[in-house]
């Protein structure tokens, strides 16, 4: 009777260590790829098929034996919070699909390796792209920049109202938003991503993101809502146009980020400057319109910002515009508050026009620097 009870527990003890990942919402719903049919499809992780790196881990660019392109997420082996991302990553966009949202093919949990393979994205990131070395760049003109703007509202519309759980993303920036053989904008990297029921209205979590796309109300308190996500794409559309990175802090020859240094010149009318200078022509009233509605999406108050919806309707000229009631965005300071105000008054400085949202101290974990 012994010698069978004990038979048992290991057993049990073995079957628990084989499978940690049993259970695990998601992880059964996708393609499992064997960690040498990865190695053979990367040429053995060969640095020269090396395409990004994140956080947690390293990209590589792939041929599986099909000929299908794909993009092989490798997880650092050391990162306990890589392996919550991974999982995350897994459980929330494994059902997902849209066009703008880069698509899971798989993913291989074997011995110590934790993959996840994706689409090939052709054209790499935004970041790289737009604002990357010269080298990496590409000569995006207006008409792509304004669909990618779009493309990715669009995303985040799907993401934040039309499939249910609703899903923030909760690091949206240039990196995390890849490009198609058309330029066609789809947003990756769903390691950060919080699920979000329908019956509540905001969840208090730890603060994590990229500097410089945090929301005022995220930032400083953990108050996560999918107006965070609505901040960061305001940030966002203003690389876009600017043709250069929100945390580069020389705008204007001062010491002002990007969105501080836009909402000055709109103060003193000459929002034109903002425009990258590589851009060639543009619809000047056009471009205008995409910084105010990033305007409306970067408010200080949550409340005060829109829908990703609304945002789409309003880069389409769909619904008008109420400038009157656009006020300043909110916005790091040094002083490790945020600043913004409901000022106007374009005879006033940018800088008088702001105030302490919060003097709570700012003491943020898991966030990434620009």
């Amino acid at each position: 009777m012994g010698c069978s009870c004990f038979r048992r527990s290991i057993l049990v003890r073995k079957r628990t260590v084989s499978t940690p990942y049993q259970g695990i919402p998601g992880l059964e719903n996708v393609n499992h790829f064997s960690y040498n049919e990865l190695r053979i499809a990367t040429d053995n992780f060969h640095p020269s098929k090396k395409i990004g790196r994140g956080g947690f881990g390293t990209v590589y660019k792939g041929s599986l034996k099909s000929g299908r392109q794909i993009a092989v997420k490798t997880l650092s082996a050391e990162s306990r919070q890589g392996v919550r991302e991974f999982l995350t990553e897994i459980n929330t966009i494994s059902t997902v699909k849209h066009q703008n949202l880069v698509e899971l093919v798989g993913c291989c949990v074997e011995g110590s390796n934790r993959i996840l393979v994706y689409e090939y994205v052709e054209n790499n990131s935004l970041d790289r792209a737009l604002l990357g070395s010269t080298r990496s760049r590409i000569n995006l003109n207006w008409e792509k920049r304004s669909a990618i703007c779009l493309g990715i509202a669009r995303g985040l519309t799907f993401l934040h109202e039309e499939i249910v759980p609703h899903i923030v993303h909760r690091d949206i920036k240039a990196s995390n938003i890849l490009l198609d053989q058309d330029f066609k904008p789809k947003i990756g990297d769903f390691g950060l991503a919080k699920l979000f029921p329908e019956n509540i209205t905001h969840i208090s979590t730890r603060i994590a993101g990229t500097t410089g796309y945090l929301a005022p109300e995220y930032a400083l308190g953990g108050h996560l809502t999918m107006k965070a996500d609505v901040y960061s794409f305001g940030v966002l559309v203003l690389e876009i146009i600017a043709g250069s990175g929100s945390a580069k802090a020389i705008w204007g020859g001062t010491q002002k980020m990007l969105l501080e240094w836009a909402w000055q010149l709109h103060l003193e009318g000459r929002l034109l400057e903002l425009v990258d200078p590589n851009l060639g022509e543009y619809p000047e009233e056009e471009i205008i319109r995409f910084i105010k509605v990033a305007f409306f999406c970067t408010q200080a108050s949550s409340g005060r910002r829109p829908s990703m919806s609304q945002v789409v309707n309003m880069l389409s000229r769909k619904i008008r515009l109420k400038e009157d009631e656009l006020t300043a965005p909110g916005f790091f300071l040094e002083s490790g508050g945020y600043s913004g105000g409901p000022s106007t008054d374009k005879k006033s400085s940018a800088e008088s026009s702001s105030y302490l949202m919060s003097s709570v101290p700012v003491t943020i974990t898991e966030v990434n620097p620009r």
